[in-house]
């Protein structure tokens, strides 16, 4: 699979939401990490869809993720569903030709952070690998109730052809050089301290 490339990716945050994101292995690396994956699409210009699985009965999005999503300039979308994978809503497949309406599916390549792993962020992988999309899955920034469940299912979604990756490696691919003229601010976020636990 290819490195990423800014002008492909599109960063997809899966149902981050109420008290079911603190009940997930590891909450504050989950959330901080997708706080920084935010900022660096933010810095180079990478579409974000912000996604939430039934709010009436989950909640909204965590505050510190929805603040952060809200302040972004990149161009965001916003998806309330039902069904537990994204591509089980049709809306969805409309707002990633929103967020690049001249990259044609099999071209794009879908930044994943959220939860829980082997339910919602599973089922939408899958689904985005079936129909040619490249995705990356950012392993810090997914989670879900208890490691077993997670790690089996990013397994599960490697196997399928999913590439696991962490939010780093997304920033440097996104960069792909130090005289990006991003690359000062992408070293200022990463000095900030490693997201912990």
């Amino acid at each position: 699979m290819a490195l990423l490339d800014s002008s492909r990716s599109i960063l997809v945050v899966i149902d981050l939401q109420g008290k079911l994101v603190q009940m997930v292995h590891r909450p504050a690396q989950v959330l901080e990490t997708t706080r920084r994956l935010l900022r660096l699409a933010d810095l180079f210009a990478v579409p974000v869809v912000l996604t939430e699985q039934y709010p009436k009965g989950l909640g909204p999005t965590e505050a510190s993720i929805r603040g952060t999503f809200d302040e972004l300039t990149t161009p965001t979308f916003f998806l309330e569903k039902t069904a537990f994978g994204c591509c089980g809503d049709s809306e969805f497949e409309a707002l990633l030709q929103k967020a690049r309406p001249v990259v044609r599916p099999q071209q794009r390549q879908i930044v994943v952070a959220g939860i829980e792993a082997h339910v919602c962020v599973m089922q939408t992988v899958l689904e985005l690998l079936v129909s040619g999309h490249e995705v990356h899955l950012c392993w810090d920034a997914i989670s879900g109730r208890g490691e077993d469940y997670r790690g089996h299912a990013l397994e599960r979604m490697a196997a399928a052809g999913a590439t696991i990756t962490n939010h780093e490696s997304v920033a440097f691919e996104w960069a792909r050089d130090k005289n990006h003229p991003q690359f000062k601010a992408l070293s200022a976020l990463m000095k900030e301290g490693q997201p912990q636990g």
